[in-house]
């Protein structure tokens, strides 16, 4: 059996805007990128990491500890070693290589989450174009805790949109929001009472935009649970989506059943 490739788009935005001026350091989160790779790995899977500008991405130190793996110490170090070490991790492309080079030999799509997103996935043109040739083809799209905000890089004016929620203009992000390809798609993303959370003790201010607005903006129907930091997956057709970081574990799962589930060896 010929093994299948998961693209994994990673972010490189280190910063993030804050209310009032200023900005916050922010990163990827570390159990979100390595969870979900690993398991595609273990299940026979095979990954590529791709990024706008091909560095690699910056882990939010907010998620390096173990506290992101159930307190576990030795799940933790893995983790630290997967992501220092594996090929997997270190030999990464440009998104724009990927689409000259075609989307054709890629089974299914993986956004991990951290703040970064929002800042840079979401109004870039090549995740766009990628997205919305994963959606055209109906392959596994899957966005975990921030990440599904990278969905509105699929907008045909995704930079306009994130400036005017920027601006607090919700007339012109609505005018922005046309010809969404996940309009009508059901969806979870990192709620704004846990973003208040995250405002409160890491970011240290107030972000422009919560995340569940953003896509509601668009037309997603966005479900969160109520209880914050519980792990949650919603499934709409080829798009799949998880909360927060305690997702992390079954929105892997969910992928891999979306992509067939586990591969026997070649």
């Amino acid at each position: 059996m010929t093994t299948a490739t998961v693209l994994v788009i990673g972010s490189n935005a280190t910063r993030i805007e804050l209310q009032g001026g200023g900005s916050a350091e922010i990163g990827q989160y570390l159990n979100e990128t390595v969870v979900p790779a690993m398991a595609l790995l273990e299940a026979g899977y095979d990954i590529v990491l791709a990024t706008p500008d091909g560095t690699k991405p910056h882990i939010d130190e907010a998620s390096d500890t173990a506290d992101h793996f159930g307190g576990d110490a030795a799940s933790y170090q893995r983790a630290r070693s997967f992501y220092a070490d594996h090929p997997s991790m270190n030999e990464v492309r440009t998104l724009a290589s990927l689409l000259r080079d075609g989307l054709d030999g890629y089974a299914g799509v993986f956004v991990p989450g951290g703040h970064a997103p929002a800042v840079d996935l979401m109004q870039d043109a090549d995740v766009g174009e990628i997205l919305r040739r994963f959606h055209e083809a109906g392959k596994p799209t899957a966005l975990l805790c921030h990440g599904p905000i990278a969905l509105l890089a699929a907008l045909p004016k995704a930079r306009s949109f994130r400036a005017a929620l920027i601006r607090g203009d919700r007339a012109a992000a609505t005018e922005a929001a046309r010809d969404w390809p996940y309009a009508g798609y059901a969806m979870t993303v990192f709620s704004a009472s846990e973003e208040r959370v995250a405002e409160e003790h890491l970011l240290k201010g107030r972000l422009h935009f919560n995340m569940p607005e953003a896509l509601e903006l668009a037309g997603g129907k966005v479900n969160v649970v109520a209880t914050d930091f519980a792990p949650s997956v919603v499934v709409d057709r080829e798009l799949i989506t998880g909360q927060n970081p305690a997702s992390d574990h079954q929105i892997a799962a969910q992928l891999i059943e979306a992509l067939g589930g586990r591969r026997a060896a070649a």
